[in-house]
């Protein structure tokens, strides 16, 4: 509870506030131009790396980045499309998403690259977490197999198939994973399919399923939002980062 008792005192103590003022970070990955947001309350704040839905990076990630610098974190919003490039219609997500599940190299080239432009941001990245919604949260178990030296991977309604010849044999941290039962797209098999896969690695994990939650249910304004499960999730995440990033 460290981060949050440190907000109740800020929030108590006249005069102070916890300053957290976003930017756009603009990097580059294999010459390419990306924009992503940083945003960090203080200068050793642990990290979070927030991975986007299959839309790109919107205000939906940046909300949820000042989100969690209100708790005390550090978090780089990753750019995983490139500089503008921003889908709007279901068949330019498809072909941007359906590009790097089928180049996985690139995938982890790019999730590489923003954690070496939160590092030169001066971010602590020893201390981070990765986490990401919908394609996000896909994304995110992929840089986990790829064995990246991170203290924890969190997923919200995120795709959990282990594509053919994977294996978590070389993953580390530990692992959160939030499902919503009623999700259409990502079956409850494969929800159990991962959990064997994490069980059989050895790897510490708390997979949590929210009854009639559909995909999407974190997502506000959505049909898809569902407020409790929201909420519930949120809460499940804050303590995973307080369990995963105490000093």
């Amino acid at each position: 509870m460290r981060h949050r008792r440190f907000i109740a005192c800020l929030l108590l103590a006249p005069g102070l506030a916890l300053a957290s003022v976003g930017q756009p970070a603009q990097y580059s990955v294999d010459q390419q131009p990306y924009e992503g947001y940083f945003v960090t309350p203080a200068p050793d704040a642990p990290l979070v790396l927030l991975l986007h839905d299959w839309d790109g990076l919107t205000e939906y990630e940046i909300r949820r980045a000042d989100m969690l610098a209100s708790q005390g974190y550090a978090v780089f919003a990753a750019d995983l499309f490139g500089q503008g490039k921003r889908p709007t219609t279901v068949e330019d997500k498809r072909a941007h998403t359906g590009e790097l599940y089928q180049n996985r190299e690139k995938l982890r080239a790019l999730m590489q690259g923003a954690l070496r432009a939160a590092r030169g941001l001066g971010a602590d990245t020893r201390r981070a977490v990765a986490m990401g919604y919908c394609f996000g949260g896909a994304a995110v178990l992929e840089l986990a197999r790829s064995g990246a030296d991170l203290e924890g991977f969190a997923t919200f309604h995120g795709g959990l198939g282990t594509r053919q010849g994977q294996n978590y044999d070389r993953a580390k941290g530990a692992y959160l994973i939030q499902h919503g039962t009623a999700d259409s797209h990502i079956s409850m098999a494969q929800f159990a399919a991962l959990a064997e896969a994490l069980e059989a690695a050895g790897l510490p994990h708390s997979m949590t399923t929210y009854g009639g939650a559909p995909h999407a249910f974190t997502v506000f304004g959505q049909d898809s939002y569902r407020a409790d499960a929201d909420q519930h999730s949120w809460d499940a995440f804050l303590t995973f980062l307080e369990q995963r990033l105490a000093r």
